[in-house]
């Protein structure tokens, strides 16, 4: 594994488990979270966030979190293998509530600097519905991913996965 993608539902830690899978397999790390987001939470513009995502994708190691569907395929052409966190909508809407009142007003290390954590309620619903609409469409595109497809549907699996990667087992 040299090109670890992260995905799954808003709140179901895709940068936690990257953090951790980079801590312990070496791998350079990279959320894209942090590449995207621009002071006061602006947007990359499309074509921009197109060509960096490309570039990321191209290098030869690492391990990337993030969803952004519009460059999913891009980055699973060049992933060797895919984490998908599959955890129920209620769980997720949990952790970003929990998120939120924890690191509110600060910017998360997964972040880019200028985007302190906030309430969001549209993101919330997101998150809410991500099994309904987002995720269908993510399967979609899973379906022609021709590597290593990792499903983790809660964080007892989680868990036993990152110990895989221990020495100490």
């Amino acid at each position: 594994m040299q090109r670890i993608l992260v995905i799954g539902s808003p709140g179901a830690g895709k940068s936690t488990l990257a953090t951790e899978l980079a801590r312990r397999t070496g791998l350079p790390l990279i959320h894209l979270d942090r590449e995207q987001w621009r002071s006061g939470w602006v947007e990359t513009p499309k074509d921009e966030w197109h060509r960096k995502v490309v570039e990321l994708a191209a290098r030869d190691r690492w391990i990337m979190d993030g969803n952004y569907g519009g460059t999913l395929a891009q980055r699973l052409e060049r992933a060797d293998t895919v984490v998908d966190l599959e955890f129920p909508a209620w769980r997720c809407v949990w952790r970003i509530l929990k998120r939120v009142t924890q690191s509110r007003g600060r910017v998360r290390p997964d972040m880019a600097e200028g985007c302190p954590e906030q309430f969001n309620l549209g993101f919330l619903v997101y998150a809410a519905t991500f099994p309904f609409s987002a995720r269908k469409r993510t399967l979609a595109k899973l379906e022609r991913f021709g590597g290593r497809l990792i499903r983790l549907r809660s964080p007892a699996e989680v868990r036993r996965f990152l110990a895989s990667f221990d020495p100490r087992g």
